[in-house]
């Protein structure tokens, strides 16, 4: 009882430091007590970031003349912060953008129907999406079974008629845009192995390792360095991926 009452006490003190081999160190657990950050805002647009630096942010944001960082996170996030600040070196983050985008789930085998479904409303149009369009919106069903498949391309069977069935060679690769950043700018090409399954299941994998992120983060730079034109050149502005 009386060894808990004086390590109470003991805690009851102040910290003491301690310097060992050019180090500092305090001999009690230590919470920093930070100032209040602003709100991050949540939204959904390049348009948001724009507007939020044009008319809000030199009232709101400015730290005795320092400039705003625009930072683009990666395709489908942009964020408004300040610099470091001074005594705890960390960021305010005033606003953060991300885009709301279709998630089509690619590298998992579809139904025909739902197949055609996410095509026409998660891909821009373009040939090579029309082109898959016609072959999976004519499947024969009782013909896919029999599709010929080389491992690189495939061959089914499709309608042509009322009555009337062909032979088709399925695109392979192709060449798509779904919808995958913010909708303010071009959504980056990338080539996709489709593929098919007995019954008509459709697929589609990525096969560009990922690089139409990086042409979505340019669209996206290309985009804010033009509306942000002047408070760039002003340096008002620091934009960066």
């Amino acid at each position: 009882m009386i060894k808990k009452a004086l390590e109470y006490l003991i805690e009851l003190g102040g910290a003491n430091l301690i310097e060992v081999e050019g180090r500092k160190y305090a001999d009690k657990e230590l919470d920093p007590v930070k100032p209040p950050l602003v709100p991050t805002l949540e939204v959904h647009s390049l348009e948001s970031i724009v507007t939020y630096i044009k008319e809000i942010g030199d009232a709101e944001c400015r730290f005795e003349g320092e400039p705003l960082l625009v930072q683009i996170e990666n395709h489908a996030a942009v964020s408004i912060k300040s610099l470091a600040l001074e005594v705890w070196q960390e960021r305010e983050i005033f606003m953060r953008a991300s885009a709301e985008t279709p998630v089509f789930k690619s590298g998992v085998y579809h139904d025909a129907e739902n197949f055609n479904i996410a095509l026409q409303s998660m891909f821009l149009q373009n040939d090579d999406r029309d082109i898959m369009l016609k072959v999976v919106g004519n499947l024969k069903d009782e013909a896919v079974r029999n599709t010929a498949d080389d491992g690189v391309s495939q061959v089914t069977t499709v309608r042509t008629g009322i009555a009337s069935v062909s032979e088709v060679k399925v695109p392979n690769p192709v060449t798509l845009r779904p919808y995958r950043t913010f909708i303010e700018v071009e959504q980056p090409e990338s080539k996709f192995i489709f593929r098919m399954r007995e019954g008509g299941a459709c697929a589609l994998f990525e096969a560009d390792g990922g690089a139409w992120k990086l042409d979505a983060q340019n669209a996206v730079y290309e985009y804010l360095k033009d509306r942000l034109k002047e408070e760039i050149e002003s340096k008002a502005v620091i934009l960066m991926q």
